[in-house]
Formats: C-alpha cells, sequence, structure tokens
C-alpha cells in the first residue's frame, strides 16, 4: 500500500505519523503566537478553523504536520499577513504519507517518466476522491476522522501530477481485477472508471489493463513503480503491509525495468483497454 496506505495510498496507521522535527515545532510555536495576539484559546480557535481542539493542539505542540486547508483557514482567521503560509512552506514532512513512501513522493513530483503496475486496486494517482476515501475509512485500524480529511488531501494533491506535469510520461498497467473489485458503491465505480477513461485521453498518459485471460506475467511478483529524475536517474519502489522499499542498485532496478517491458507487451494494448473499461462501466 503506498503513500503508506494501500498502495500509493498514504495509510500510515502506525508510525507514518510525523515525528516531532524542529520546522513542525517552529510552525507551531509561530501559530501559538498568533492565536495569541488574537486573543484566541486553543478552545475557541480551534472550531473556527473547522477542526478539533486536540488535532489544533497537536499542530500547536509540533506533533502533527497541519493540512493545507487548516494552514489556509488559519492565515485568514488569526489576520496574519501571510506568515502562516510563509512557515507551512519550511515544514519537513507531509500531511497523509507514510514514512516509508515519503522520499518515492519527492521524487515522483520530479519525474520525467512515471510506470506503474498495481494488482490490489486502482492505482493511488488515478484514485477519485470517493474511491480514495472509501480506503481510507475502512483502513485497519481504523482512521480519526481529521486523520482521513488529511489523508485524502495528500492523495489528491499528488494526483495533480497527472494534469500539471504535460511532459512527464506516465504509465499505468491494471490488474483486470482490480478495476471489477466493487471498492465502494456502483456510482462512485461509474465516476472512478469515467475518471480513467477520461485520462486515457491525454497525450502523456498510457494506462493498460491485465486481462484476466493472461496467465502467468512479469507482474506476479506483485505491485511496482519506476521513476526516472530530470537527471536520468532511475528508481524503483515497492510495497508490502506496513512496508515500502525504495530500489536505487542499478542491476536491480534494471531487472524491474525488464520485467516492466514484458508486462506493456503481455498487457491489452490502450486501444483495447479502453475498449475493456468501458466494458466494465456498463457492467456496472
Amino acid at each position: 500500500m503506498t503513500d503508506g496506505f494501500p498502495e500509493d495510498a498514504g495509510k500510515a496507521p502506525r508510525g507514518s505519523e510525523p515525528e516531532v522535527s524542529e520546522s513542525l515545532k517552529a510552525f507551531g510555536e509561530v501559530l501559538k503566537v498568533l492565536r495569541k495576539r488574537a486573543g484566541l484559546t486553543q478552545e475557541q480557535f480551534a472550531p473556527m478553523v473547522g477542526y478539533s481542539v486536540p488535532m489544533a493542539a497537536s499542530i500547536e505542540q509540533g506533533r502533527r504536520l497541519p493540512s493545507k486547508t487548516f494552514v489556509d483557514r488559519s492565515e485568514e482567521v488569526l489576520d496574519a499577513f501571510g506568515v502562516v503560509r510563509a512557515a507551512a512552506k519550511h515544514l519537513t514532512r507531509k500531511a497523509g504519507l507514510a514514512r516509508w513512501f515519503e522520499k518515492w513522493a519527492e521524487l515522483e513530483a520530479l519525474a520525467v517518466t512515471l510506470y506503474t503496475f498495481e494488482s490490489r486496486f486502482v492505482p493511488g494517482l488515478l484514485q477519485t476522491p470517493a474511491y480514495a476515501r472509501t480506503l481510507f475509512e475502512e483502513q485497519i485500524p481504523a482512521m480519526g476522522d481529521d486523520q482521513i480529511e488529511s489523508h485524502l488531501t495528500a492523495r489528491m494533491e499528488r494526483t495533480k501530477i497527472l494534469t500539471e506535469r504535460p511532459h512527464t510520461i506516465f504509465s499505468f498497467i491494471i490488474e483486470e481485477h482490480a478495476l471489477r473489485r466493487q471498492i465502494c458503491s456502483p456510482e462512485a465505480m461509474r465516476e472512478q472508471i469515467d475518471h480513467i477513461l477520461a485520462l486515457c485521453e491525454r497525450r502523456n498518459i498510457d494506462i493498460q489493463v491485465m486481462p484476466q485471460s493472461r496467465g502467468y506475467h512479469a507482474g506476479l511478483g506483485g505491485p511496482l513503480r519506476l521513476l526516472e529524475t530530470p537527471e536520468n536517474a532511475w528508481h524503483a519502489y515497492s510495497e508490502g503491509q506496513e512496508t515500502g522499499h525504495m530500489i536505487s542498485d542499478p542491476k536491480v532496478v534494471s531487472i524491474l525495468q525488464q520485467r516492466y517491458a514484458r508486462m506493456r507487451a503481455q498487457a491489452l494494448s490502450v486501444e483495447d483497454s479502453v475498449s475493456l473499461l468501458r466494458e466494465i462501466r456498463g457492467a456496472l
């Protein structure tokens, strides 16, 4: 699972919340000073920004990383002249991302080429808010409402690279059964398939389906991601339950590139994949 949660999802049940860092503590101190300047107690401030008192207190104490929504609302409520937003730019941890996924997320945002094979569910970068929310709401151990919102925000922020980086080459290969599995309601699943079909129309995005009729294929070892940095260095990432592993060894990365290349040949063509996606949608 990723971002720390099912797949690149941003799970983060145990050990994935950010440790207290100097930047988190500094942000908390700035927030506290501005809150007191405004003459507000934590109990008064929290509902004004739409968060629980414990959540606001944790952020102020440097134990939780604030979401963009929290930052924006705090800026407005405290009339901070841009100070809260400026302080947030220096935070060293990203909300909603598991520790093991953070480095990959940093590279992902800069990649010139990004390949993803997923066999469990719709890849995180392709997920709609409704689909992703269901994954977070069903997470074990259960997440609190604030955690769900934080992870959902992080997931949707990540998906922006598909539209904001038109020169990046994206390739996705998804097992057919992962697309047929009804993670959420039929309406939400139709919306999810429609979203994937819309992305198929973008020139820099290839989405292929690995059909159930395909017996053995090169991806049976599990989900896989590969990316190329602006410096043309390649990295790979694999993930299991509660763990994630980034791979930079050129020999290992080369092997994984060979497997992905074989999978692209074994999967349906882009055109045939679109036809199957429409068939799957029609059956919902």
